[in-house]
């Protein structure tokens, strides 16, 4: 794997520019990773492509991952209809809706907070991103910690596609840190939408 850079800044215009110019840097960006460091909030960004070769296959994928302090006890999955998913069944989680037509007629949308989970997609940009998007899952997801016992939770976008095109990185990126930004403000009860 490609070396881990680090860009940082207070905007996403700020952090976007280092990320563009180091995309356009390499036309081949096969097996890319990257820390966005954005005004204290770190989200990693890995892109993997393998084209395969002879009979094997290859895959493509586009995660991004960020690390939540403390989602007390929130939990929420989405995916595009028709990926078969039980793992919310068993995590205490119902399908919901979340008001906006566009949404609730393509995706299947988990959580055990509805309200939460409506704030989520509050905004406009949100919306269009997953109104758009194909073979992913995103929501909140455990993990162990490097040097830890204790599972840790992560807000994840895992795309099943290699994205390599900034302008269309650069949109994923910023509904991605929006929920981010908008779980985090949960814990202020601070919620707007646009």
């Amino acid at each position: 794997m490609e070396t881990q850079k680090i860009f940082k800044g207070k905007t996403e215009a700020e952090v976007w520019k280092q990320v563009d110019a180091d995309l356009n840097r390499d036309d081949d960006v096969y097996d890319y990773n990257a820390i966005i460091e954005q005004d204290g909030k770190k989200v990693d960004l890995t892109i993997e492509i393998d084209l395969g070769g002879g009979f094997e296959g290859g895959y493509e994928n586009t995660t991004f991952s960020a690390q939540i302090a403390n989602p007390k006890g929130f939990k929420f999955a989405v995916h595009r209809d028709g990926f078969i998913d039980d793992i919310g069944k068993f995590l205490g989680m119902q399908d919901v809706e979340v008001g906006y037509a566009e949404l609730d007629k393509h995706l299947i949308i988990k959580t055990n907070d509805e309200v939460k989970v409506k704030a989520l997609f509050g905004h406009k940009n949100v919306r269009e991103v997953f109104d758009k998007l194909n073979d992913f899952d995103f929501g909140i997801h455990m993990h162990t910690v490097e040097h830890s016992d204790h599972k840790q939770a992560f807000l994840e976008l895992n795309i099943e596609e290699g994205v390599t095109e900034s302008v269309e990185l650069r949109k994923l990126y910023s509904a991605f840190y929006s929920v981010l930004d908008t779980i985090d403000n949960f814990k202020d009860e601070t919620i707007s939408s646009d």
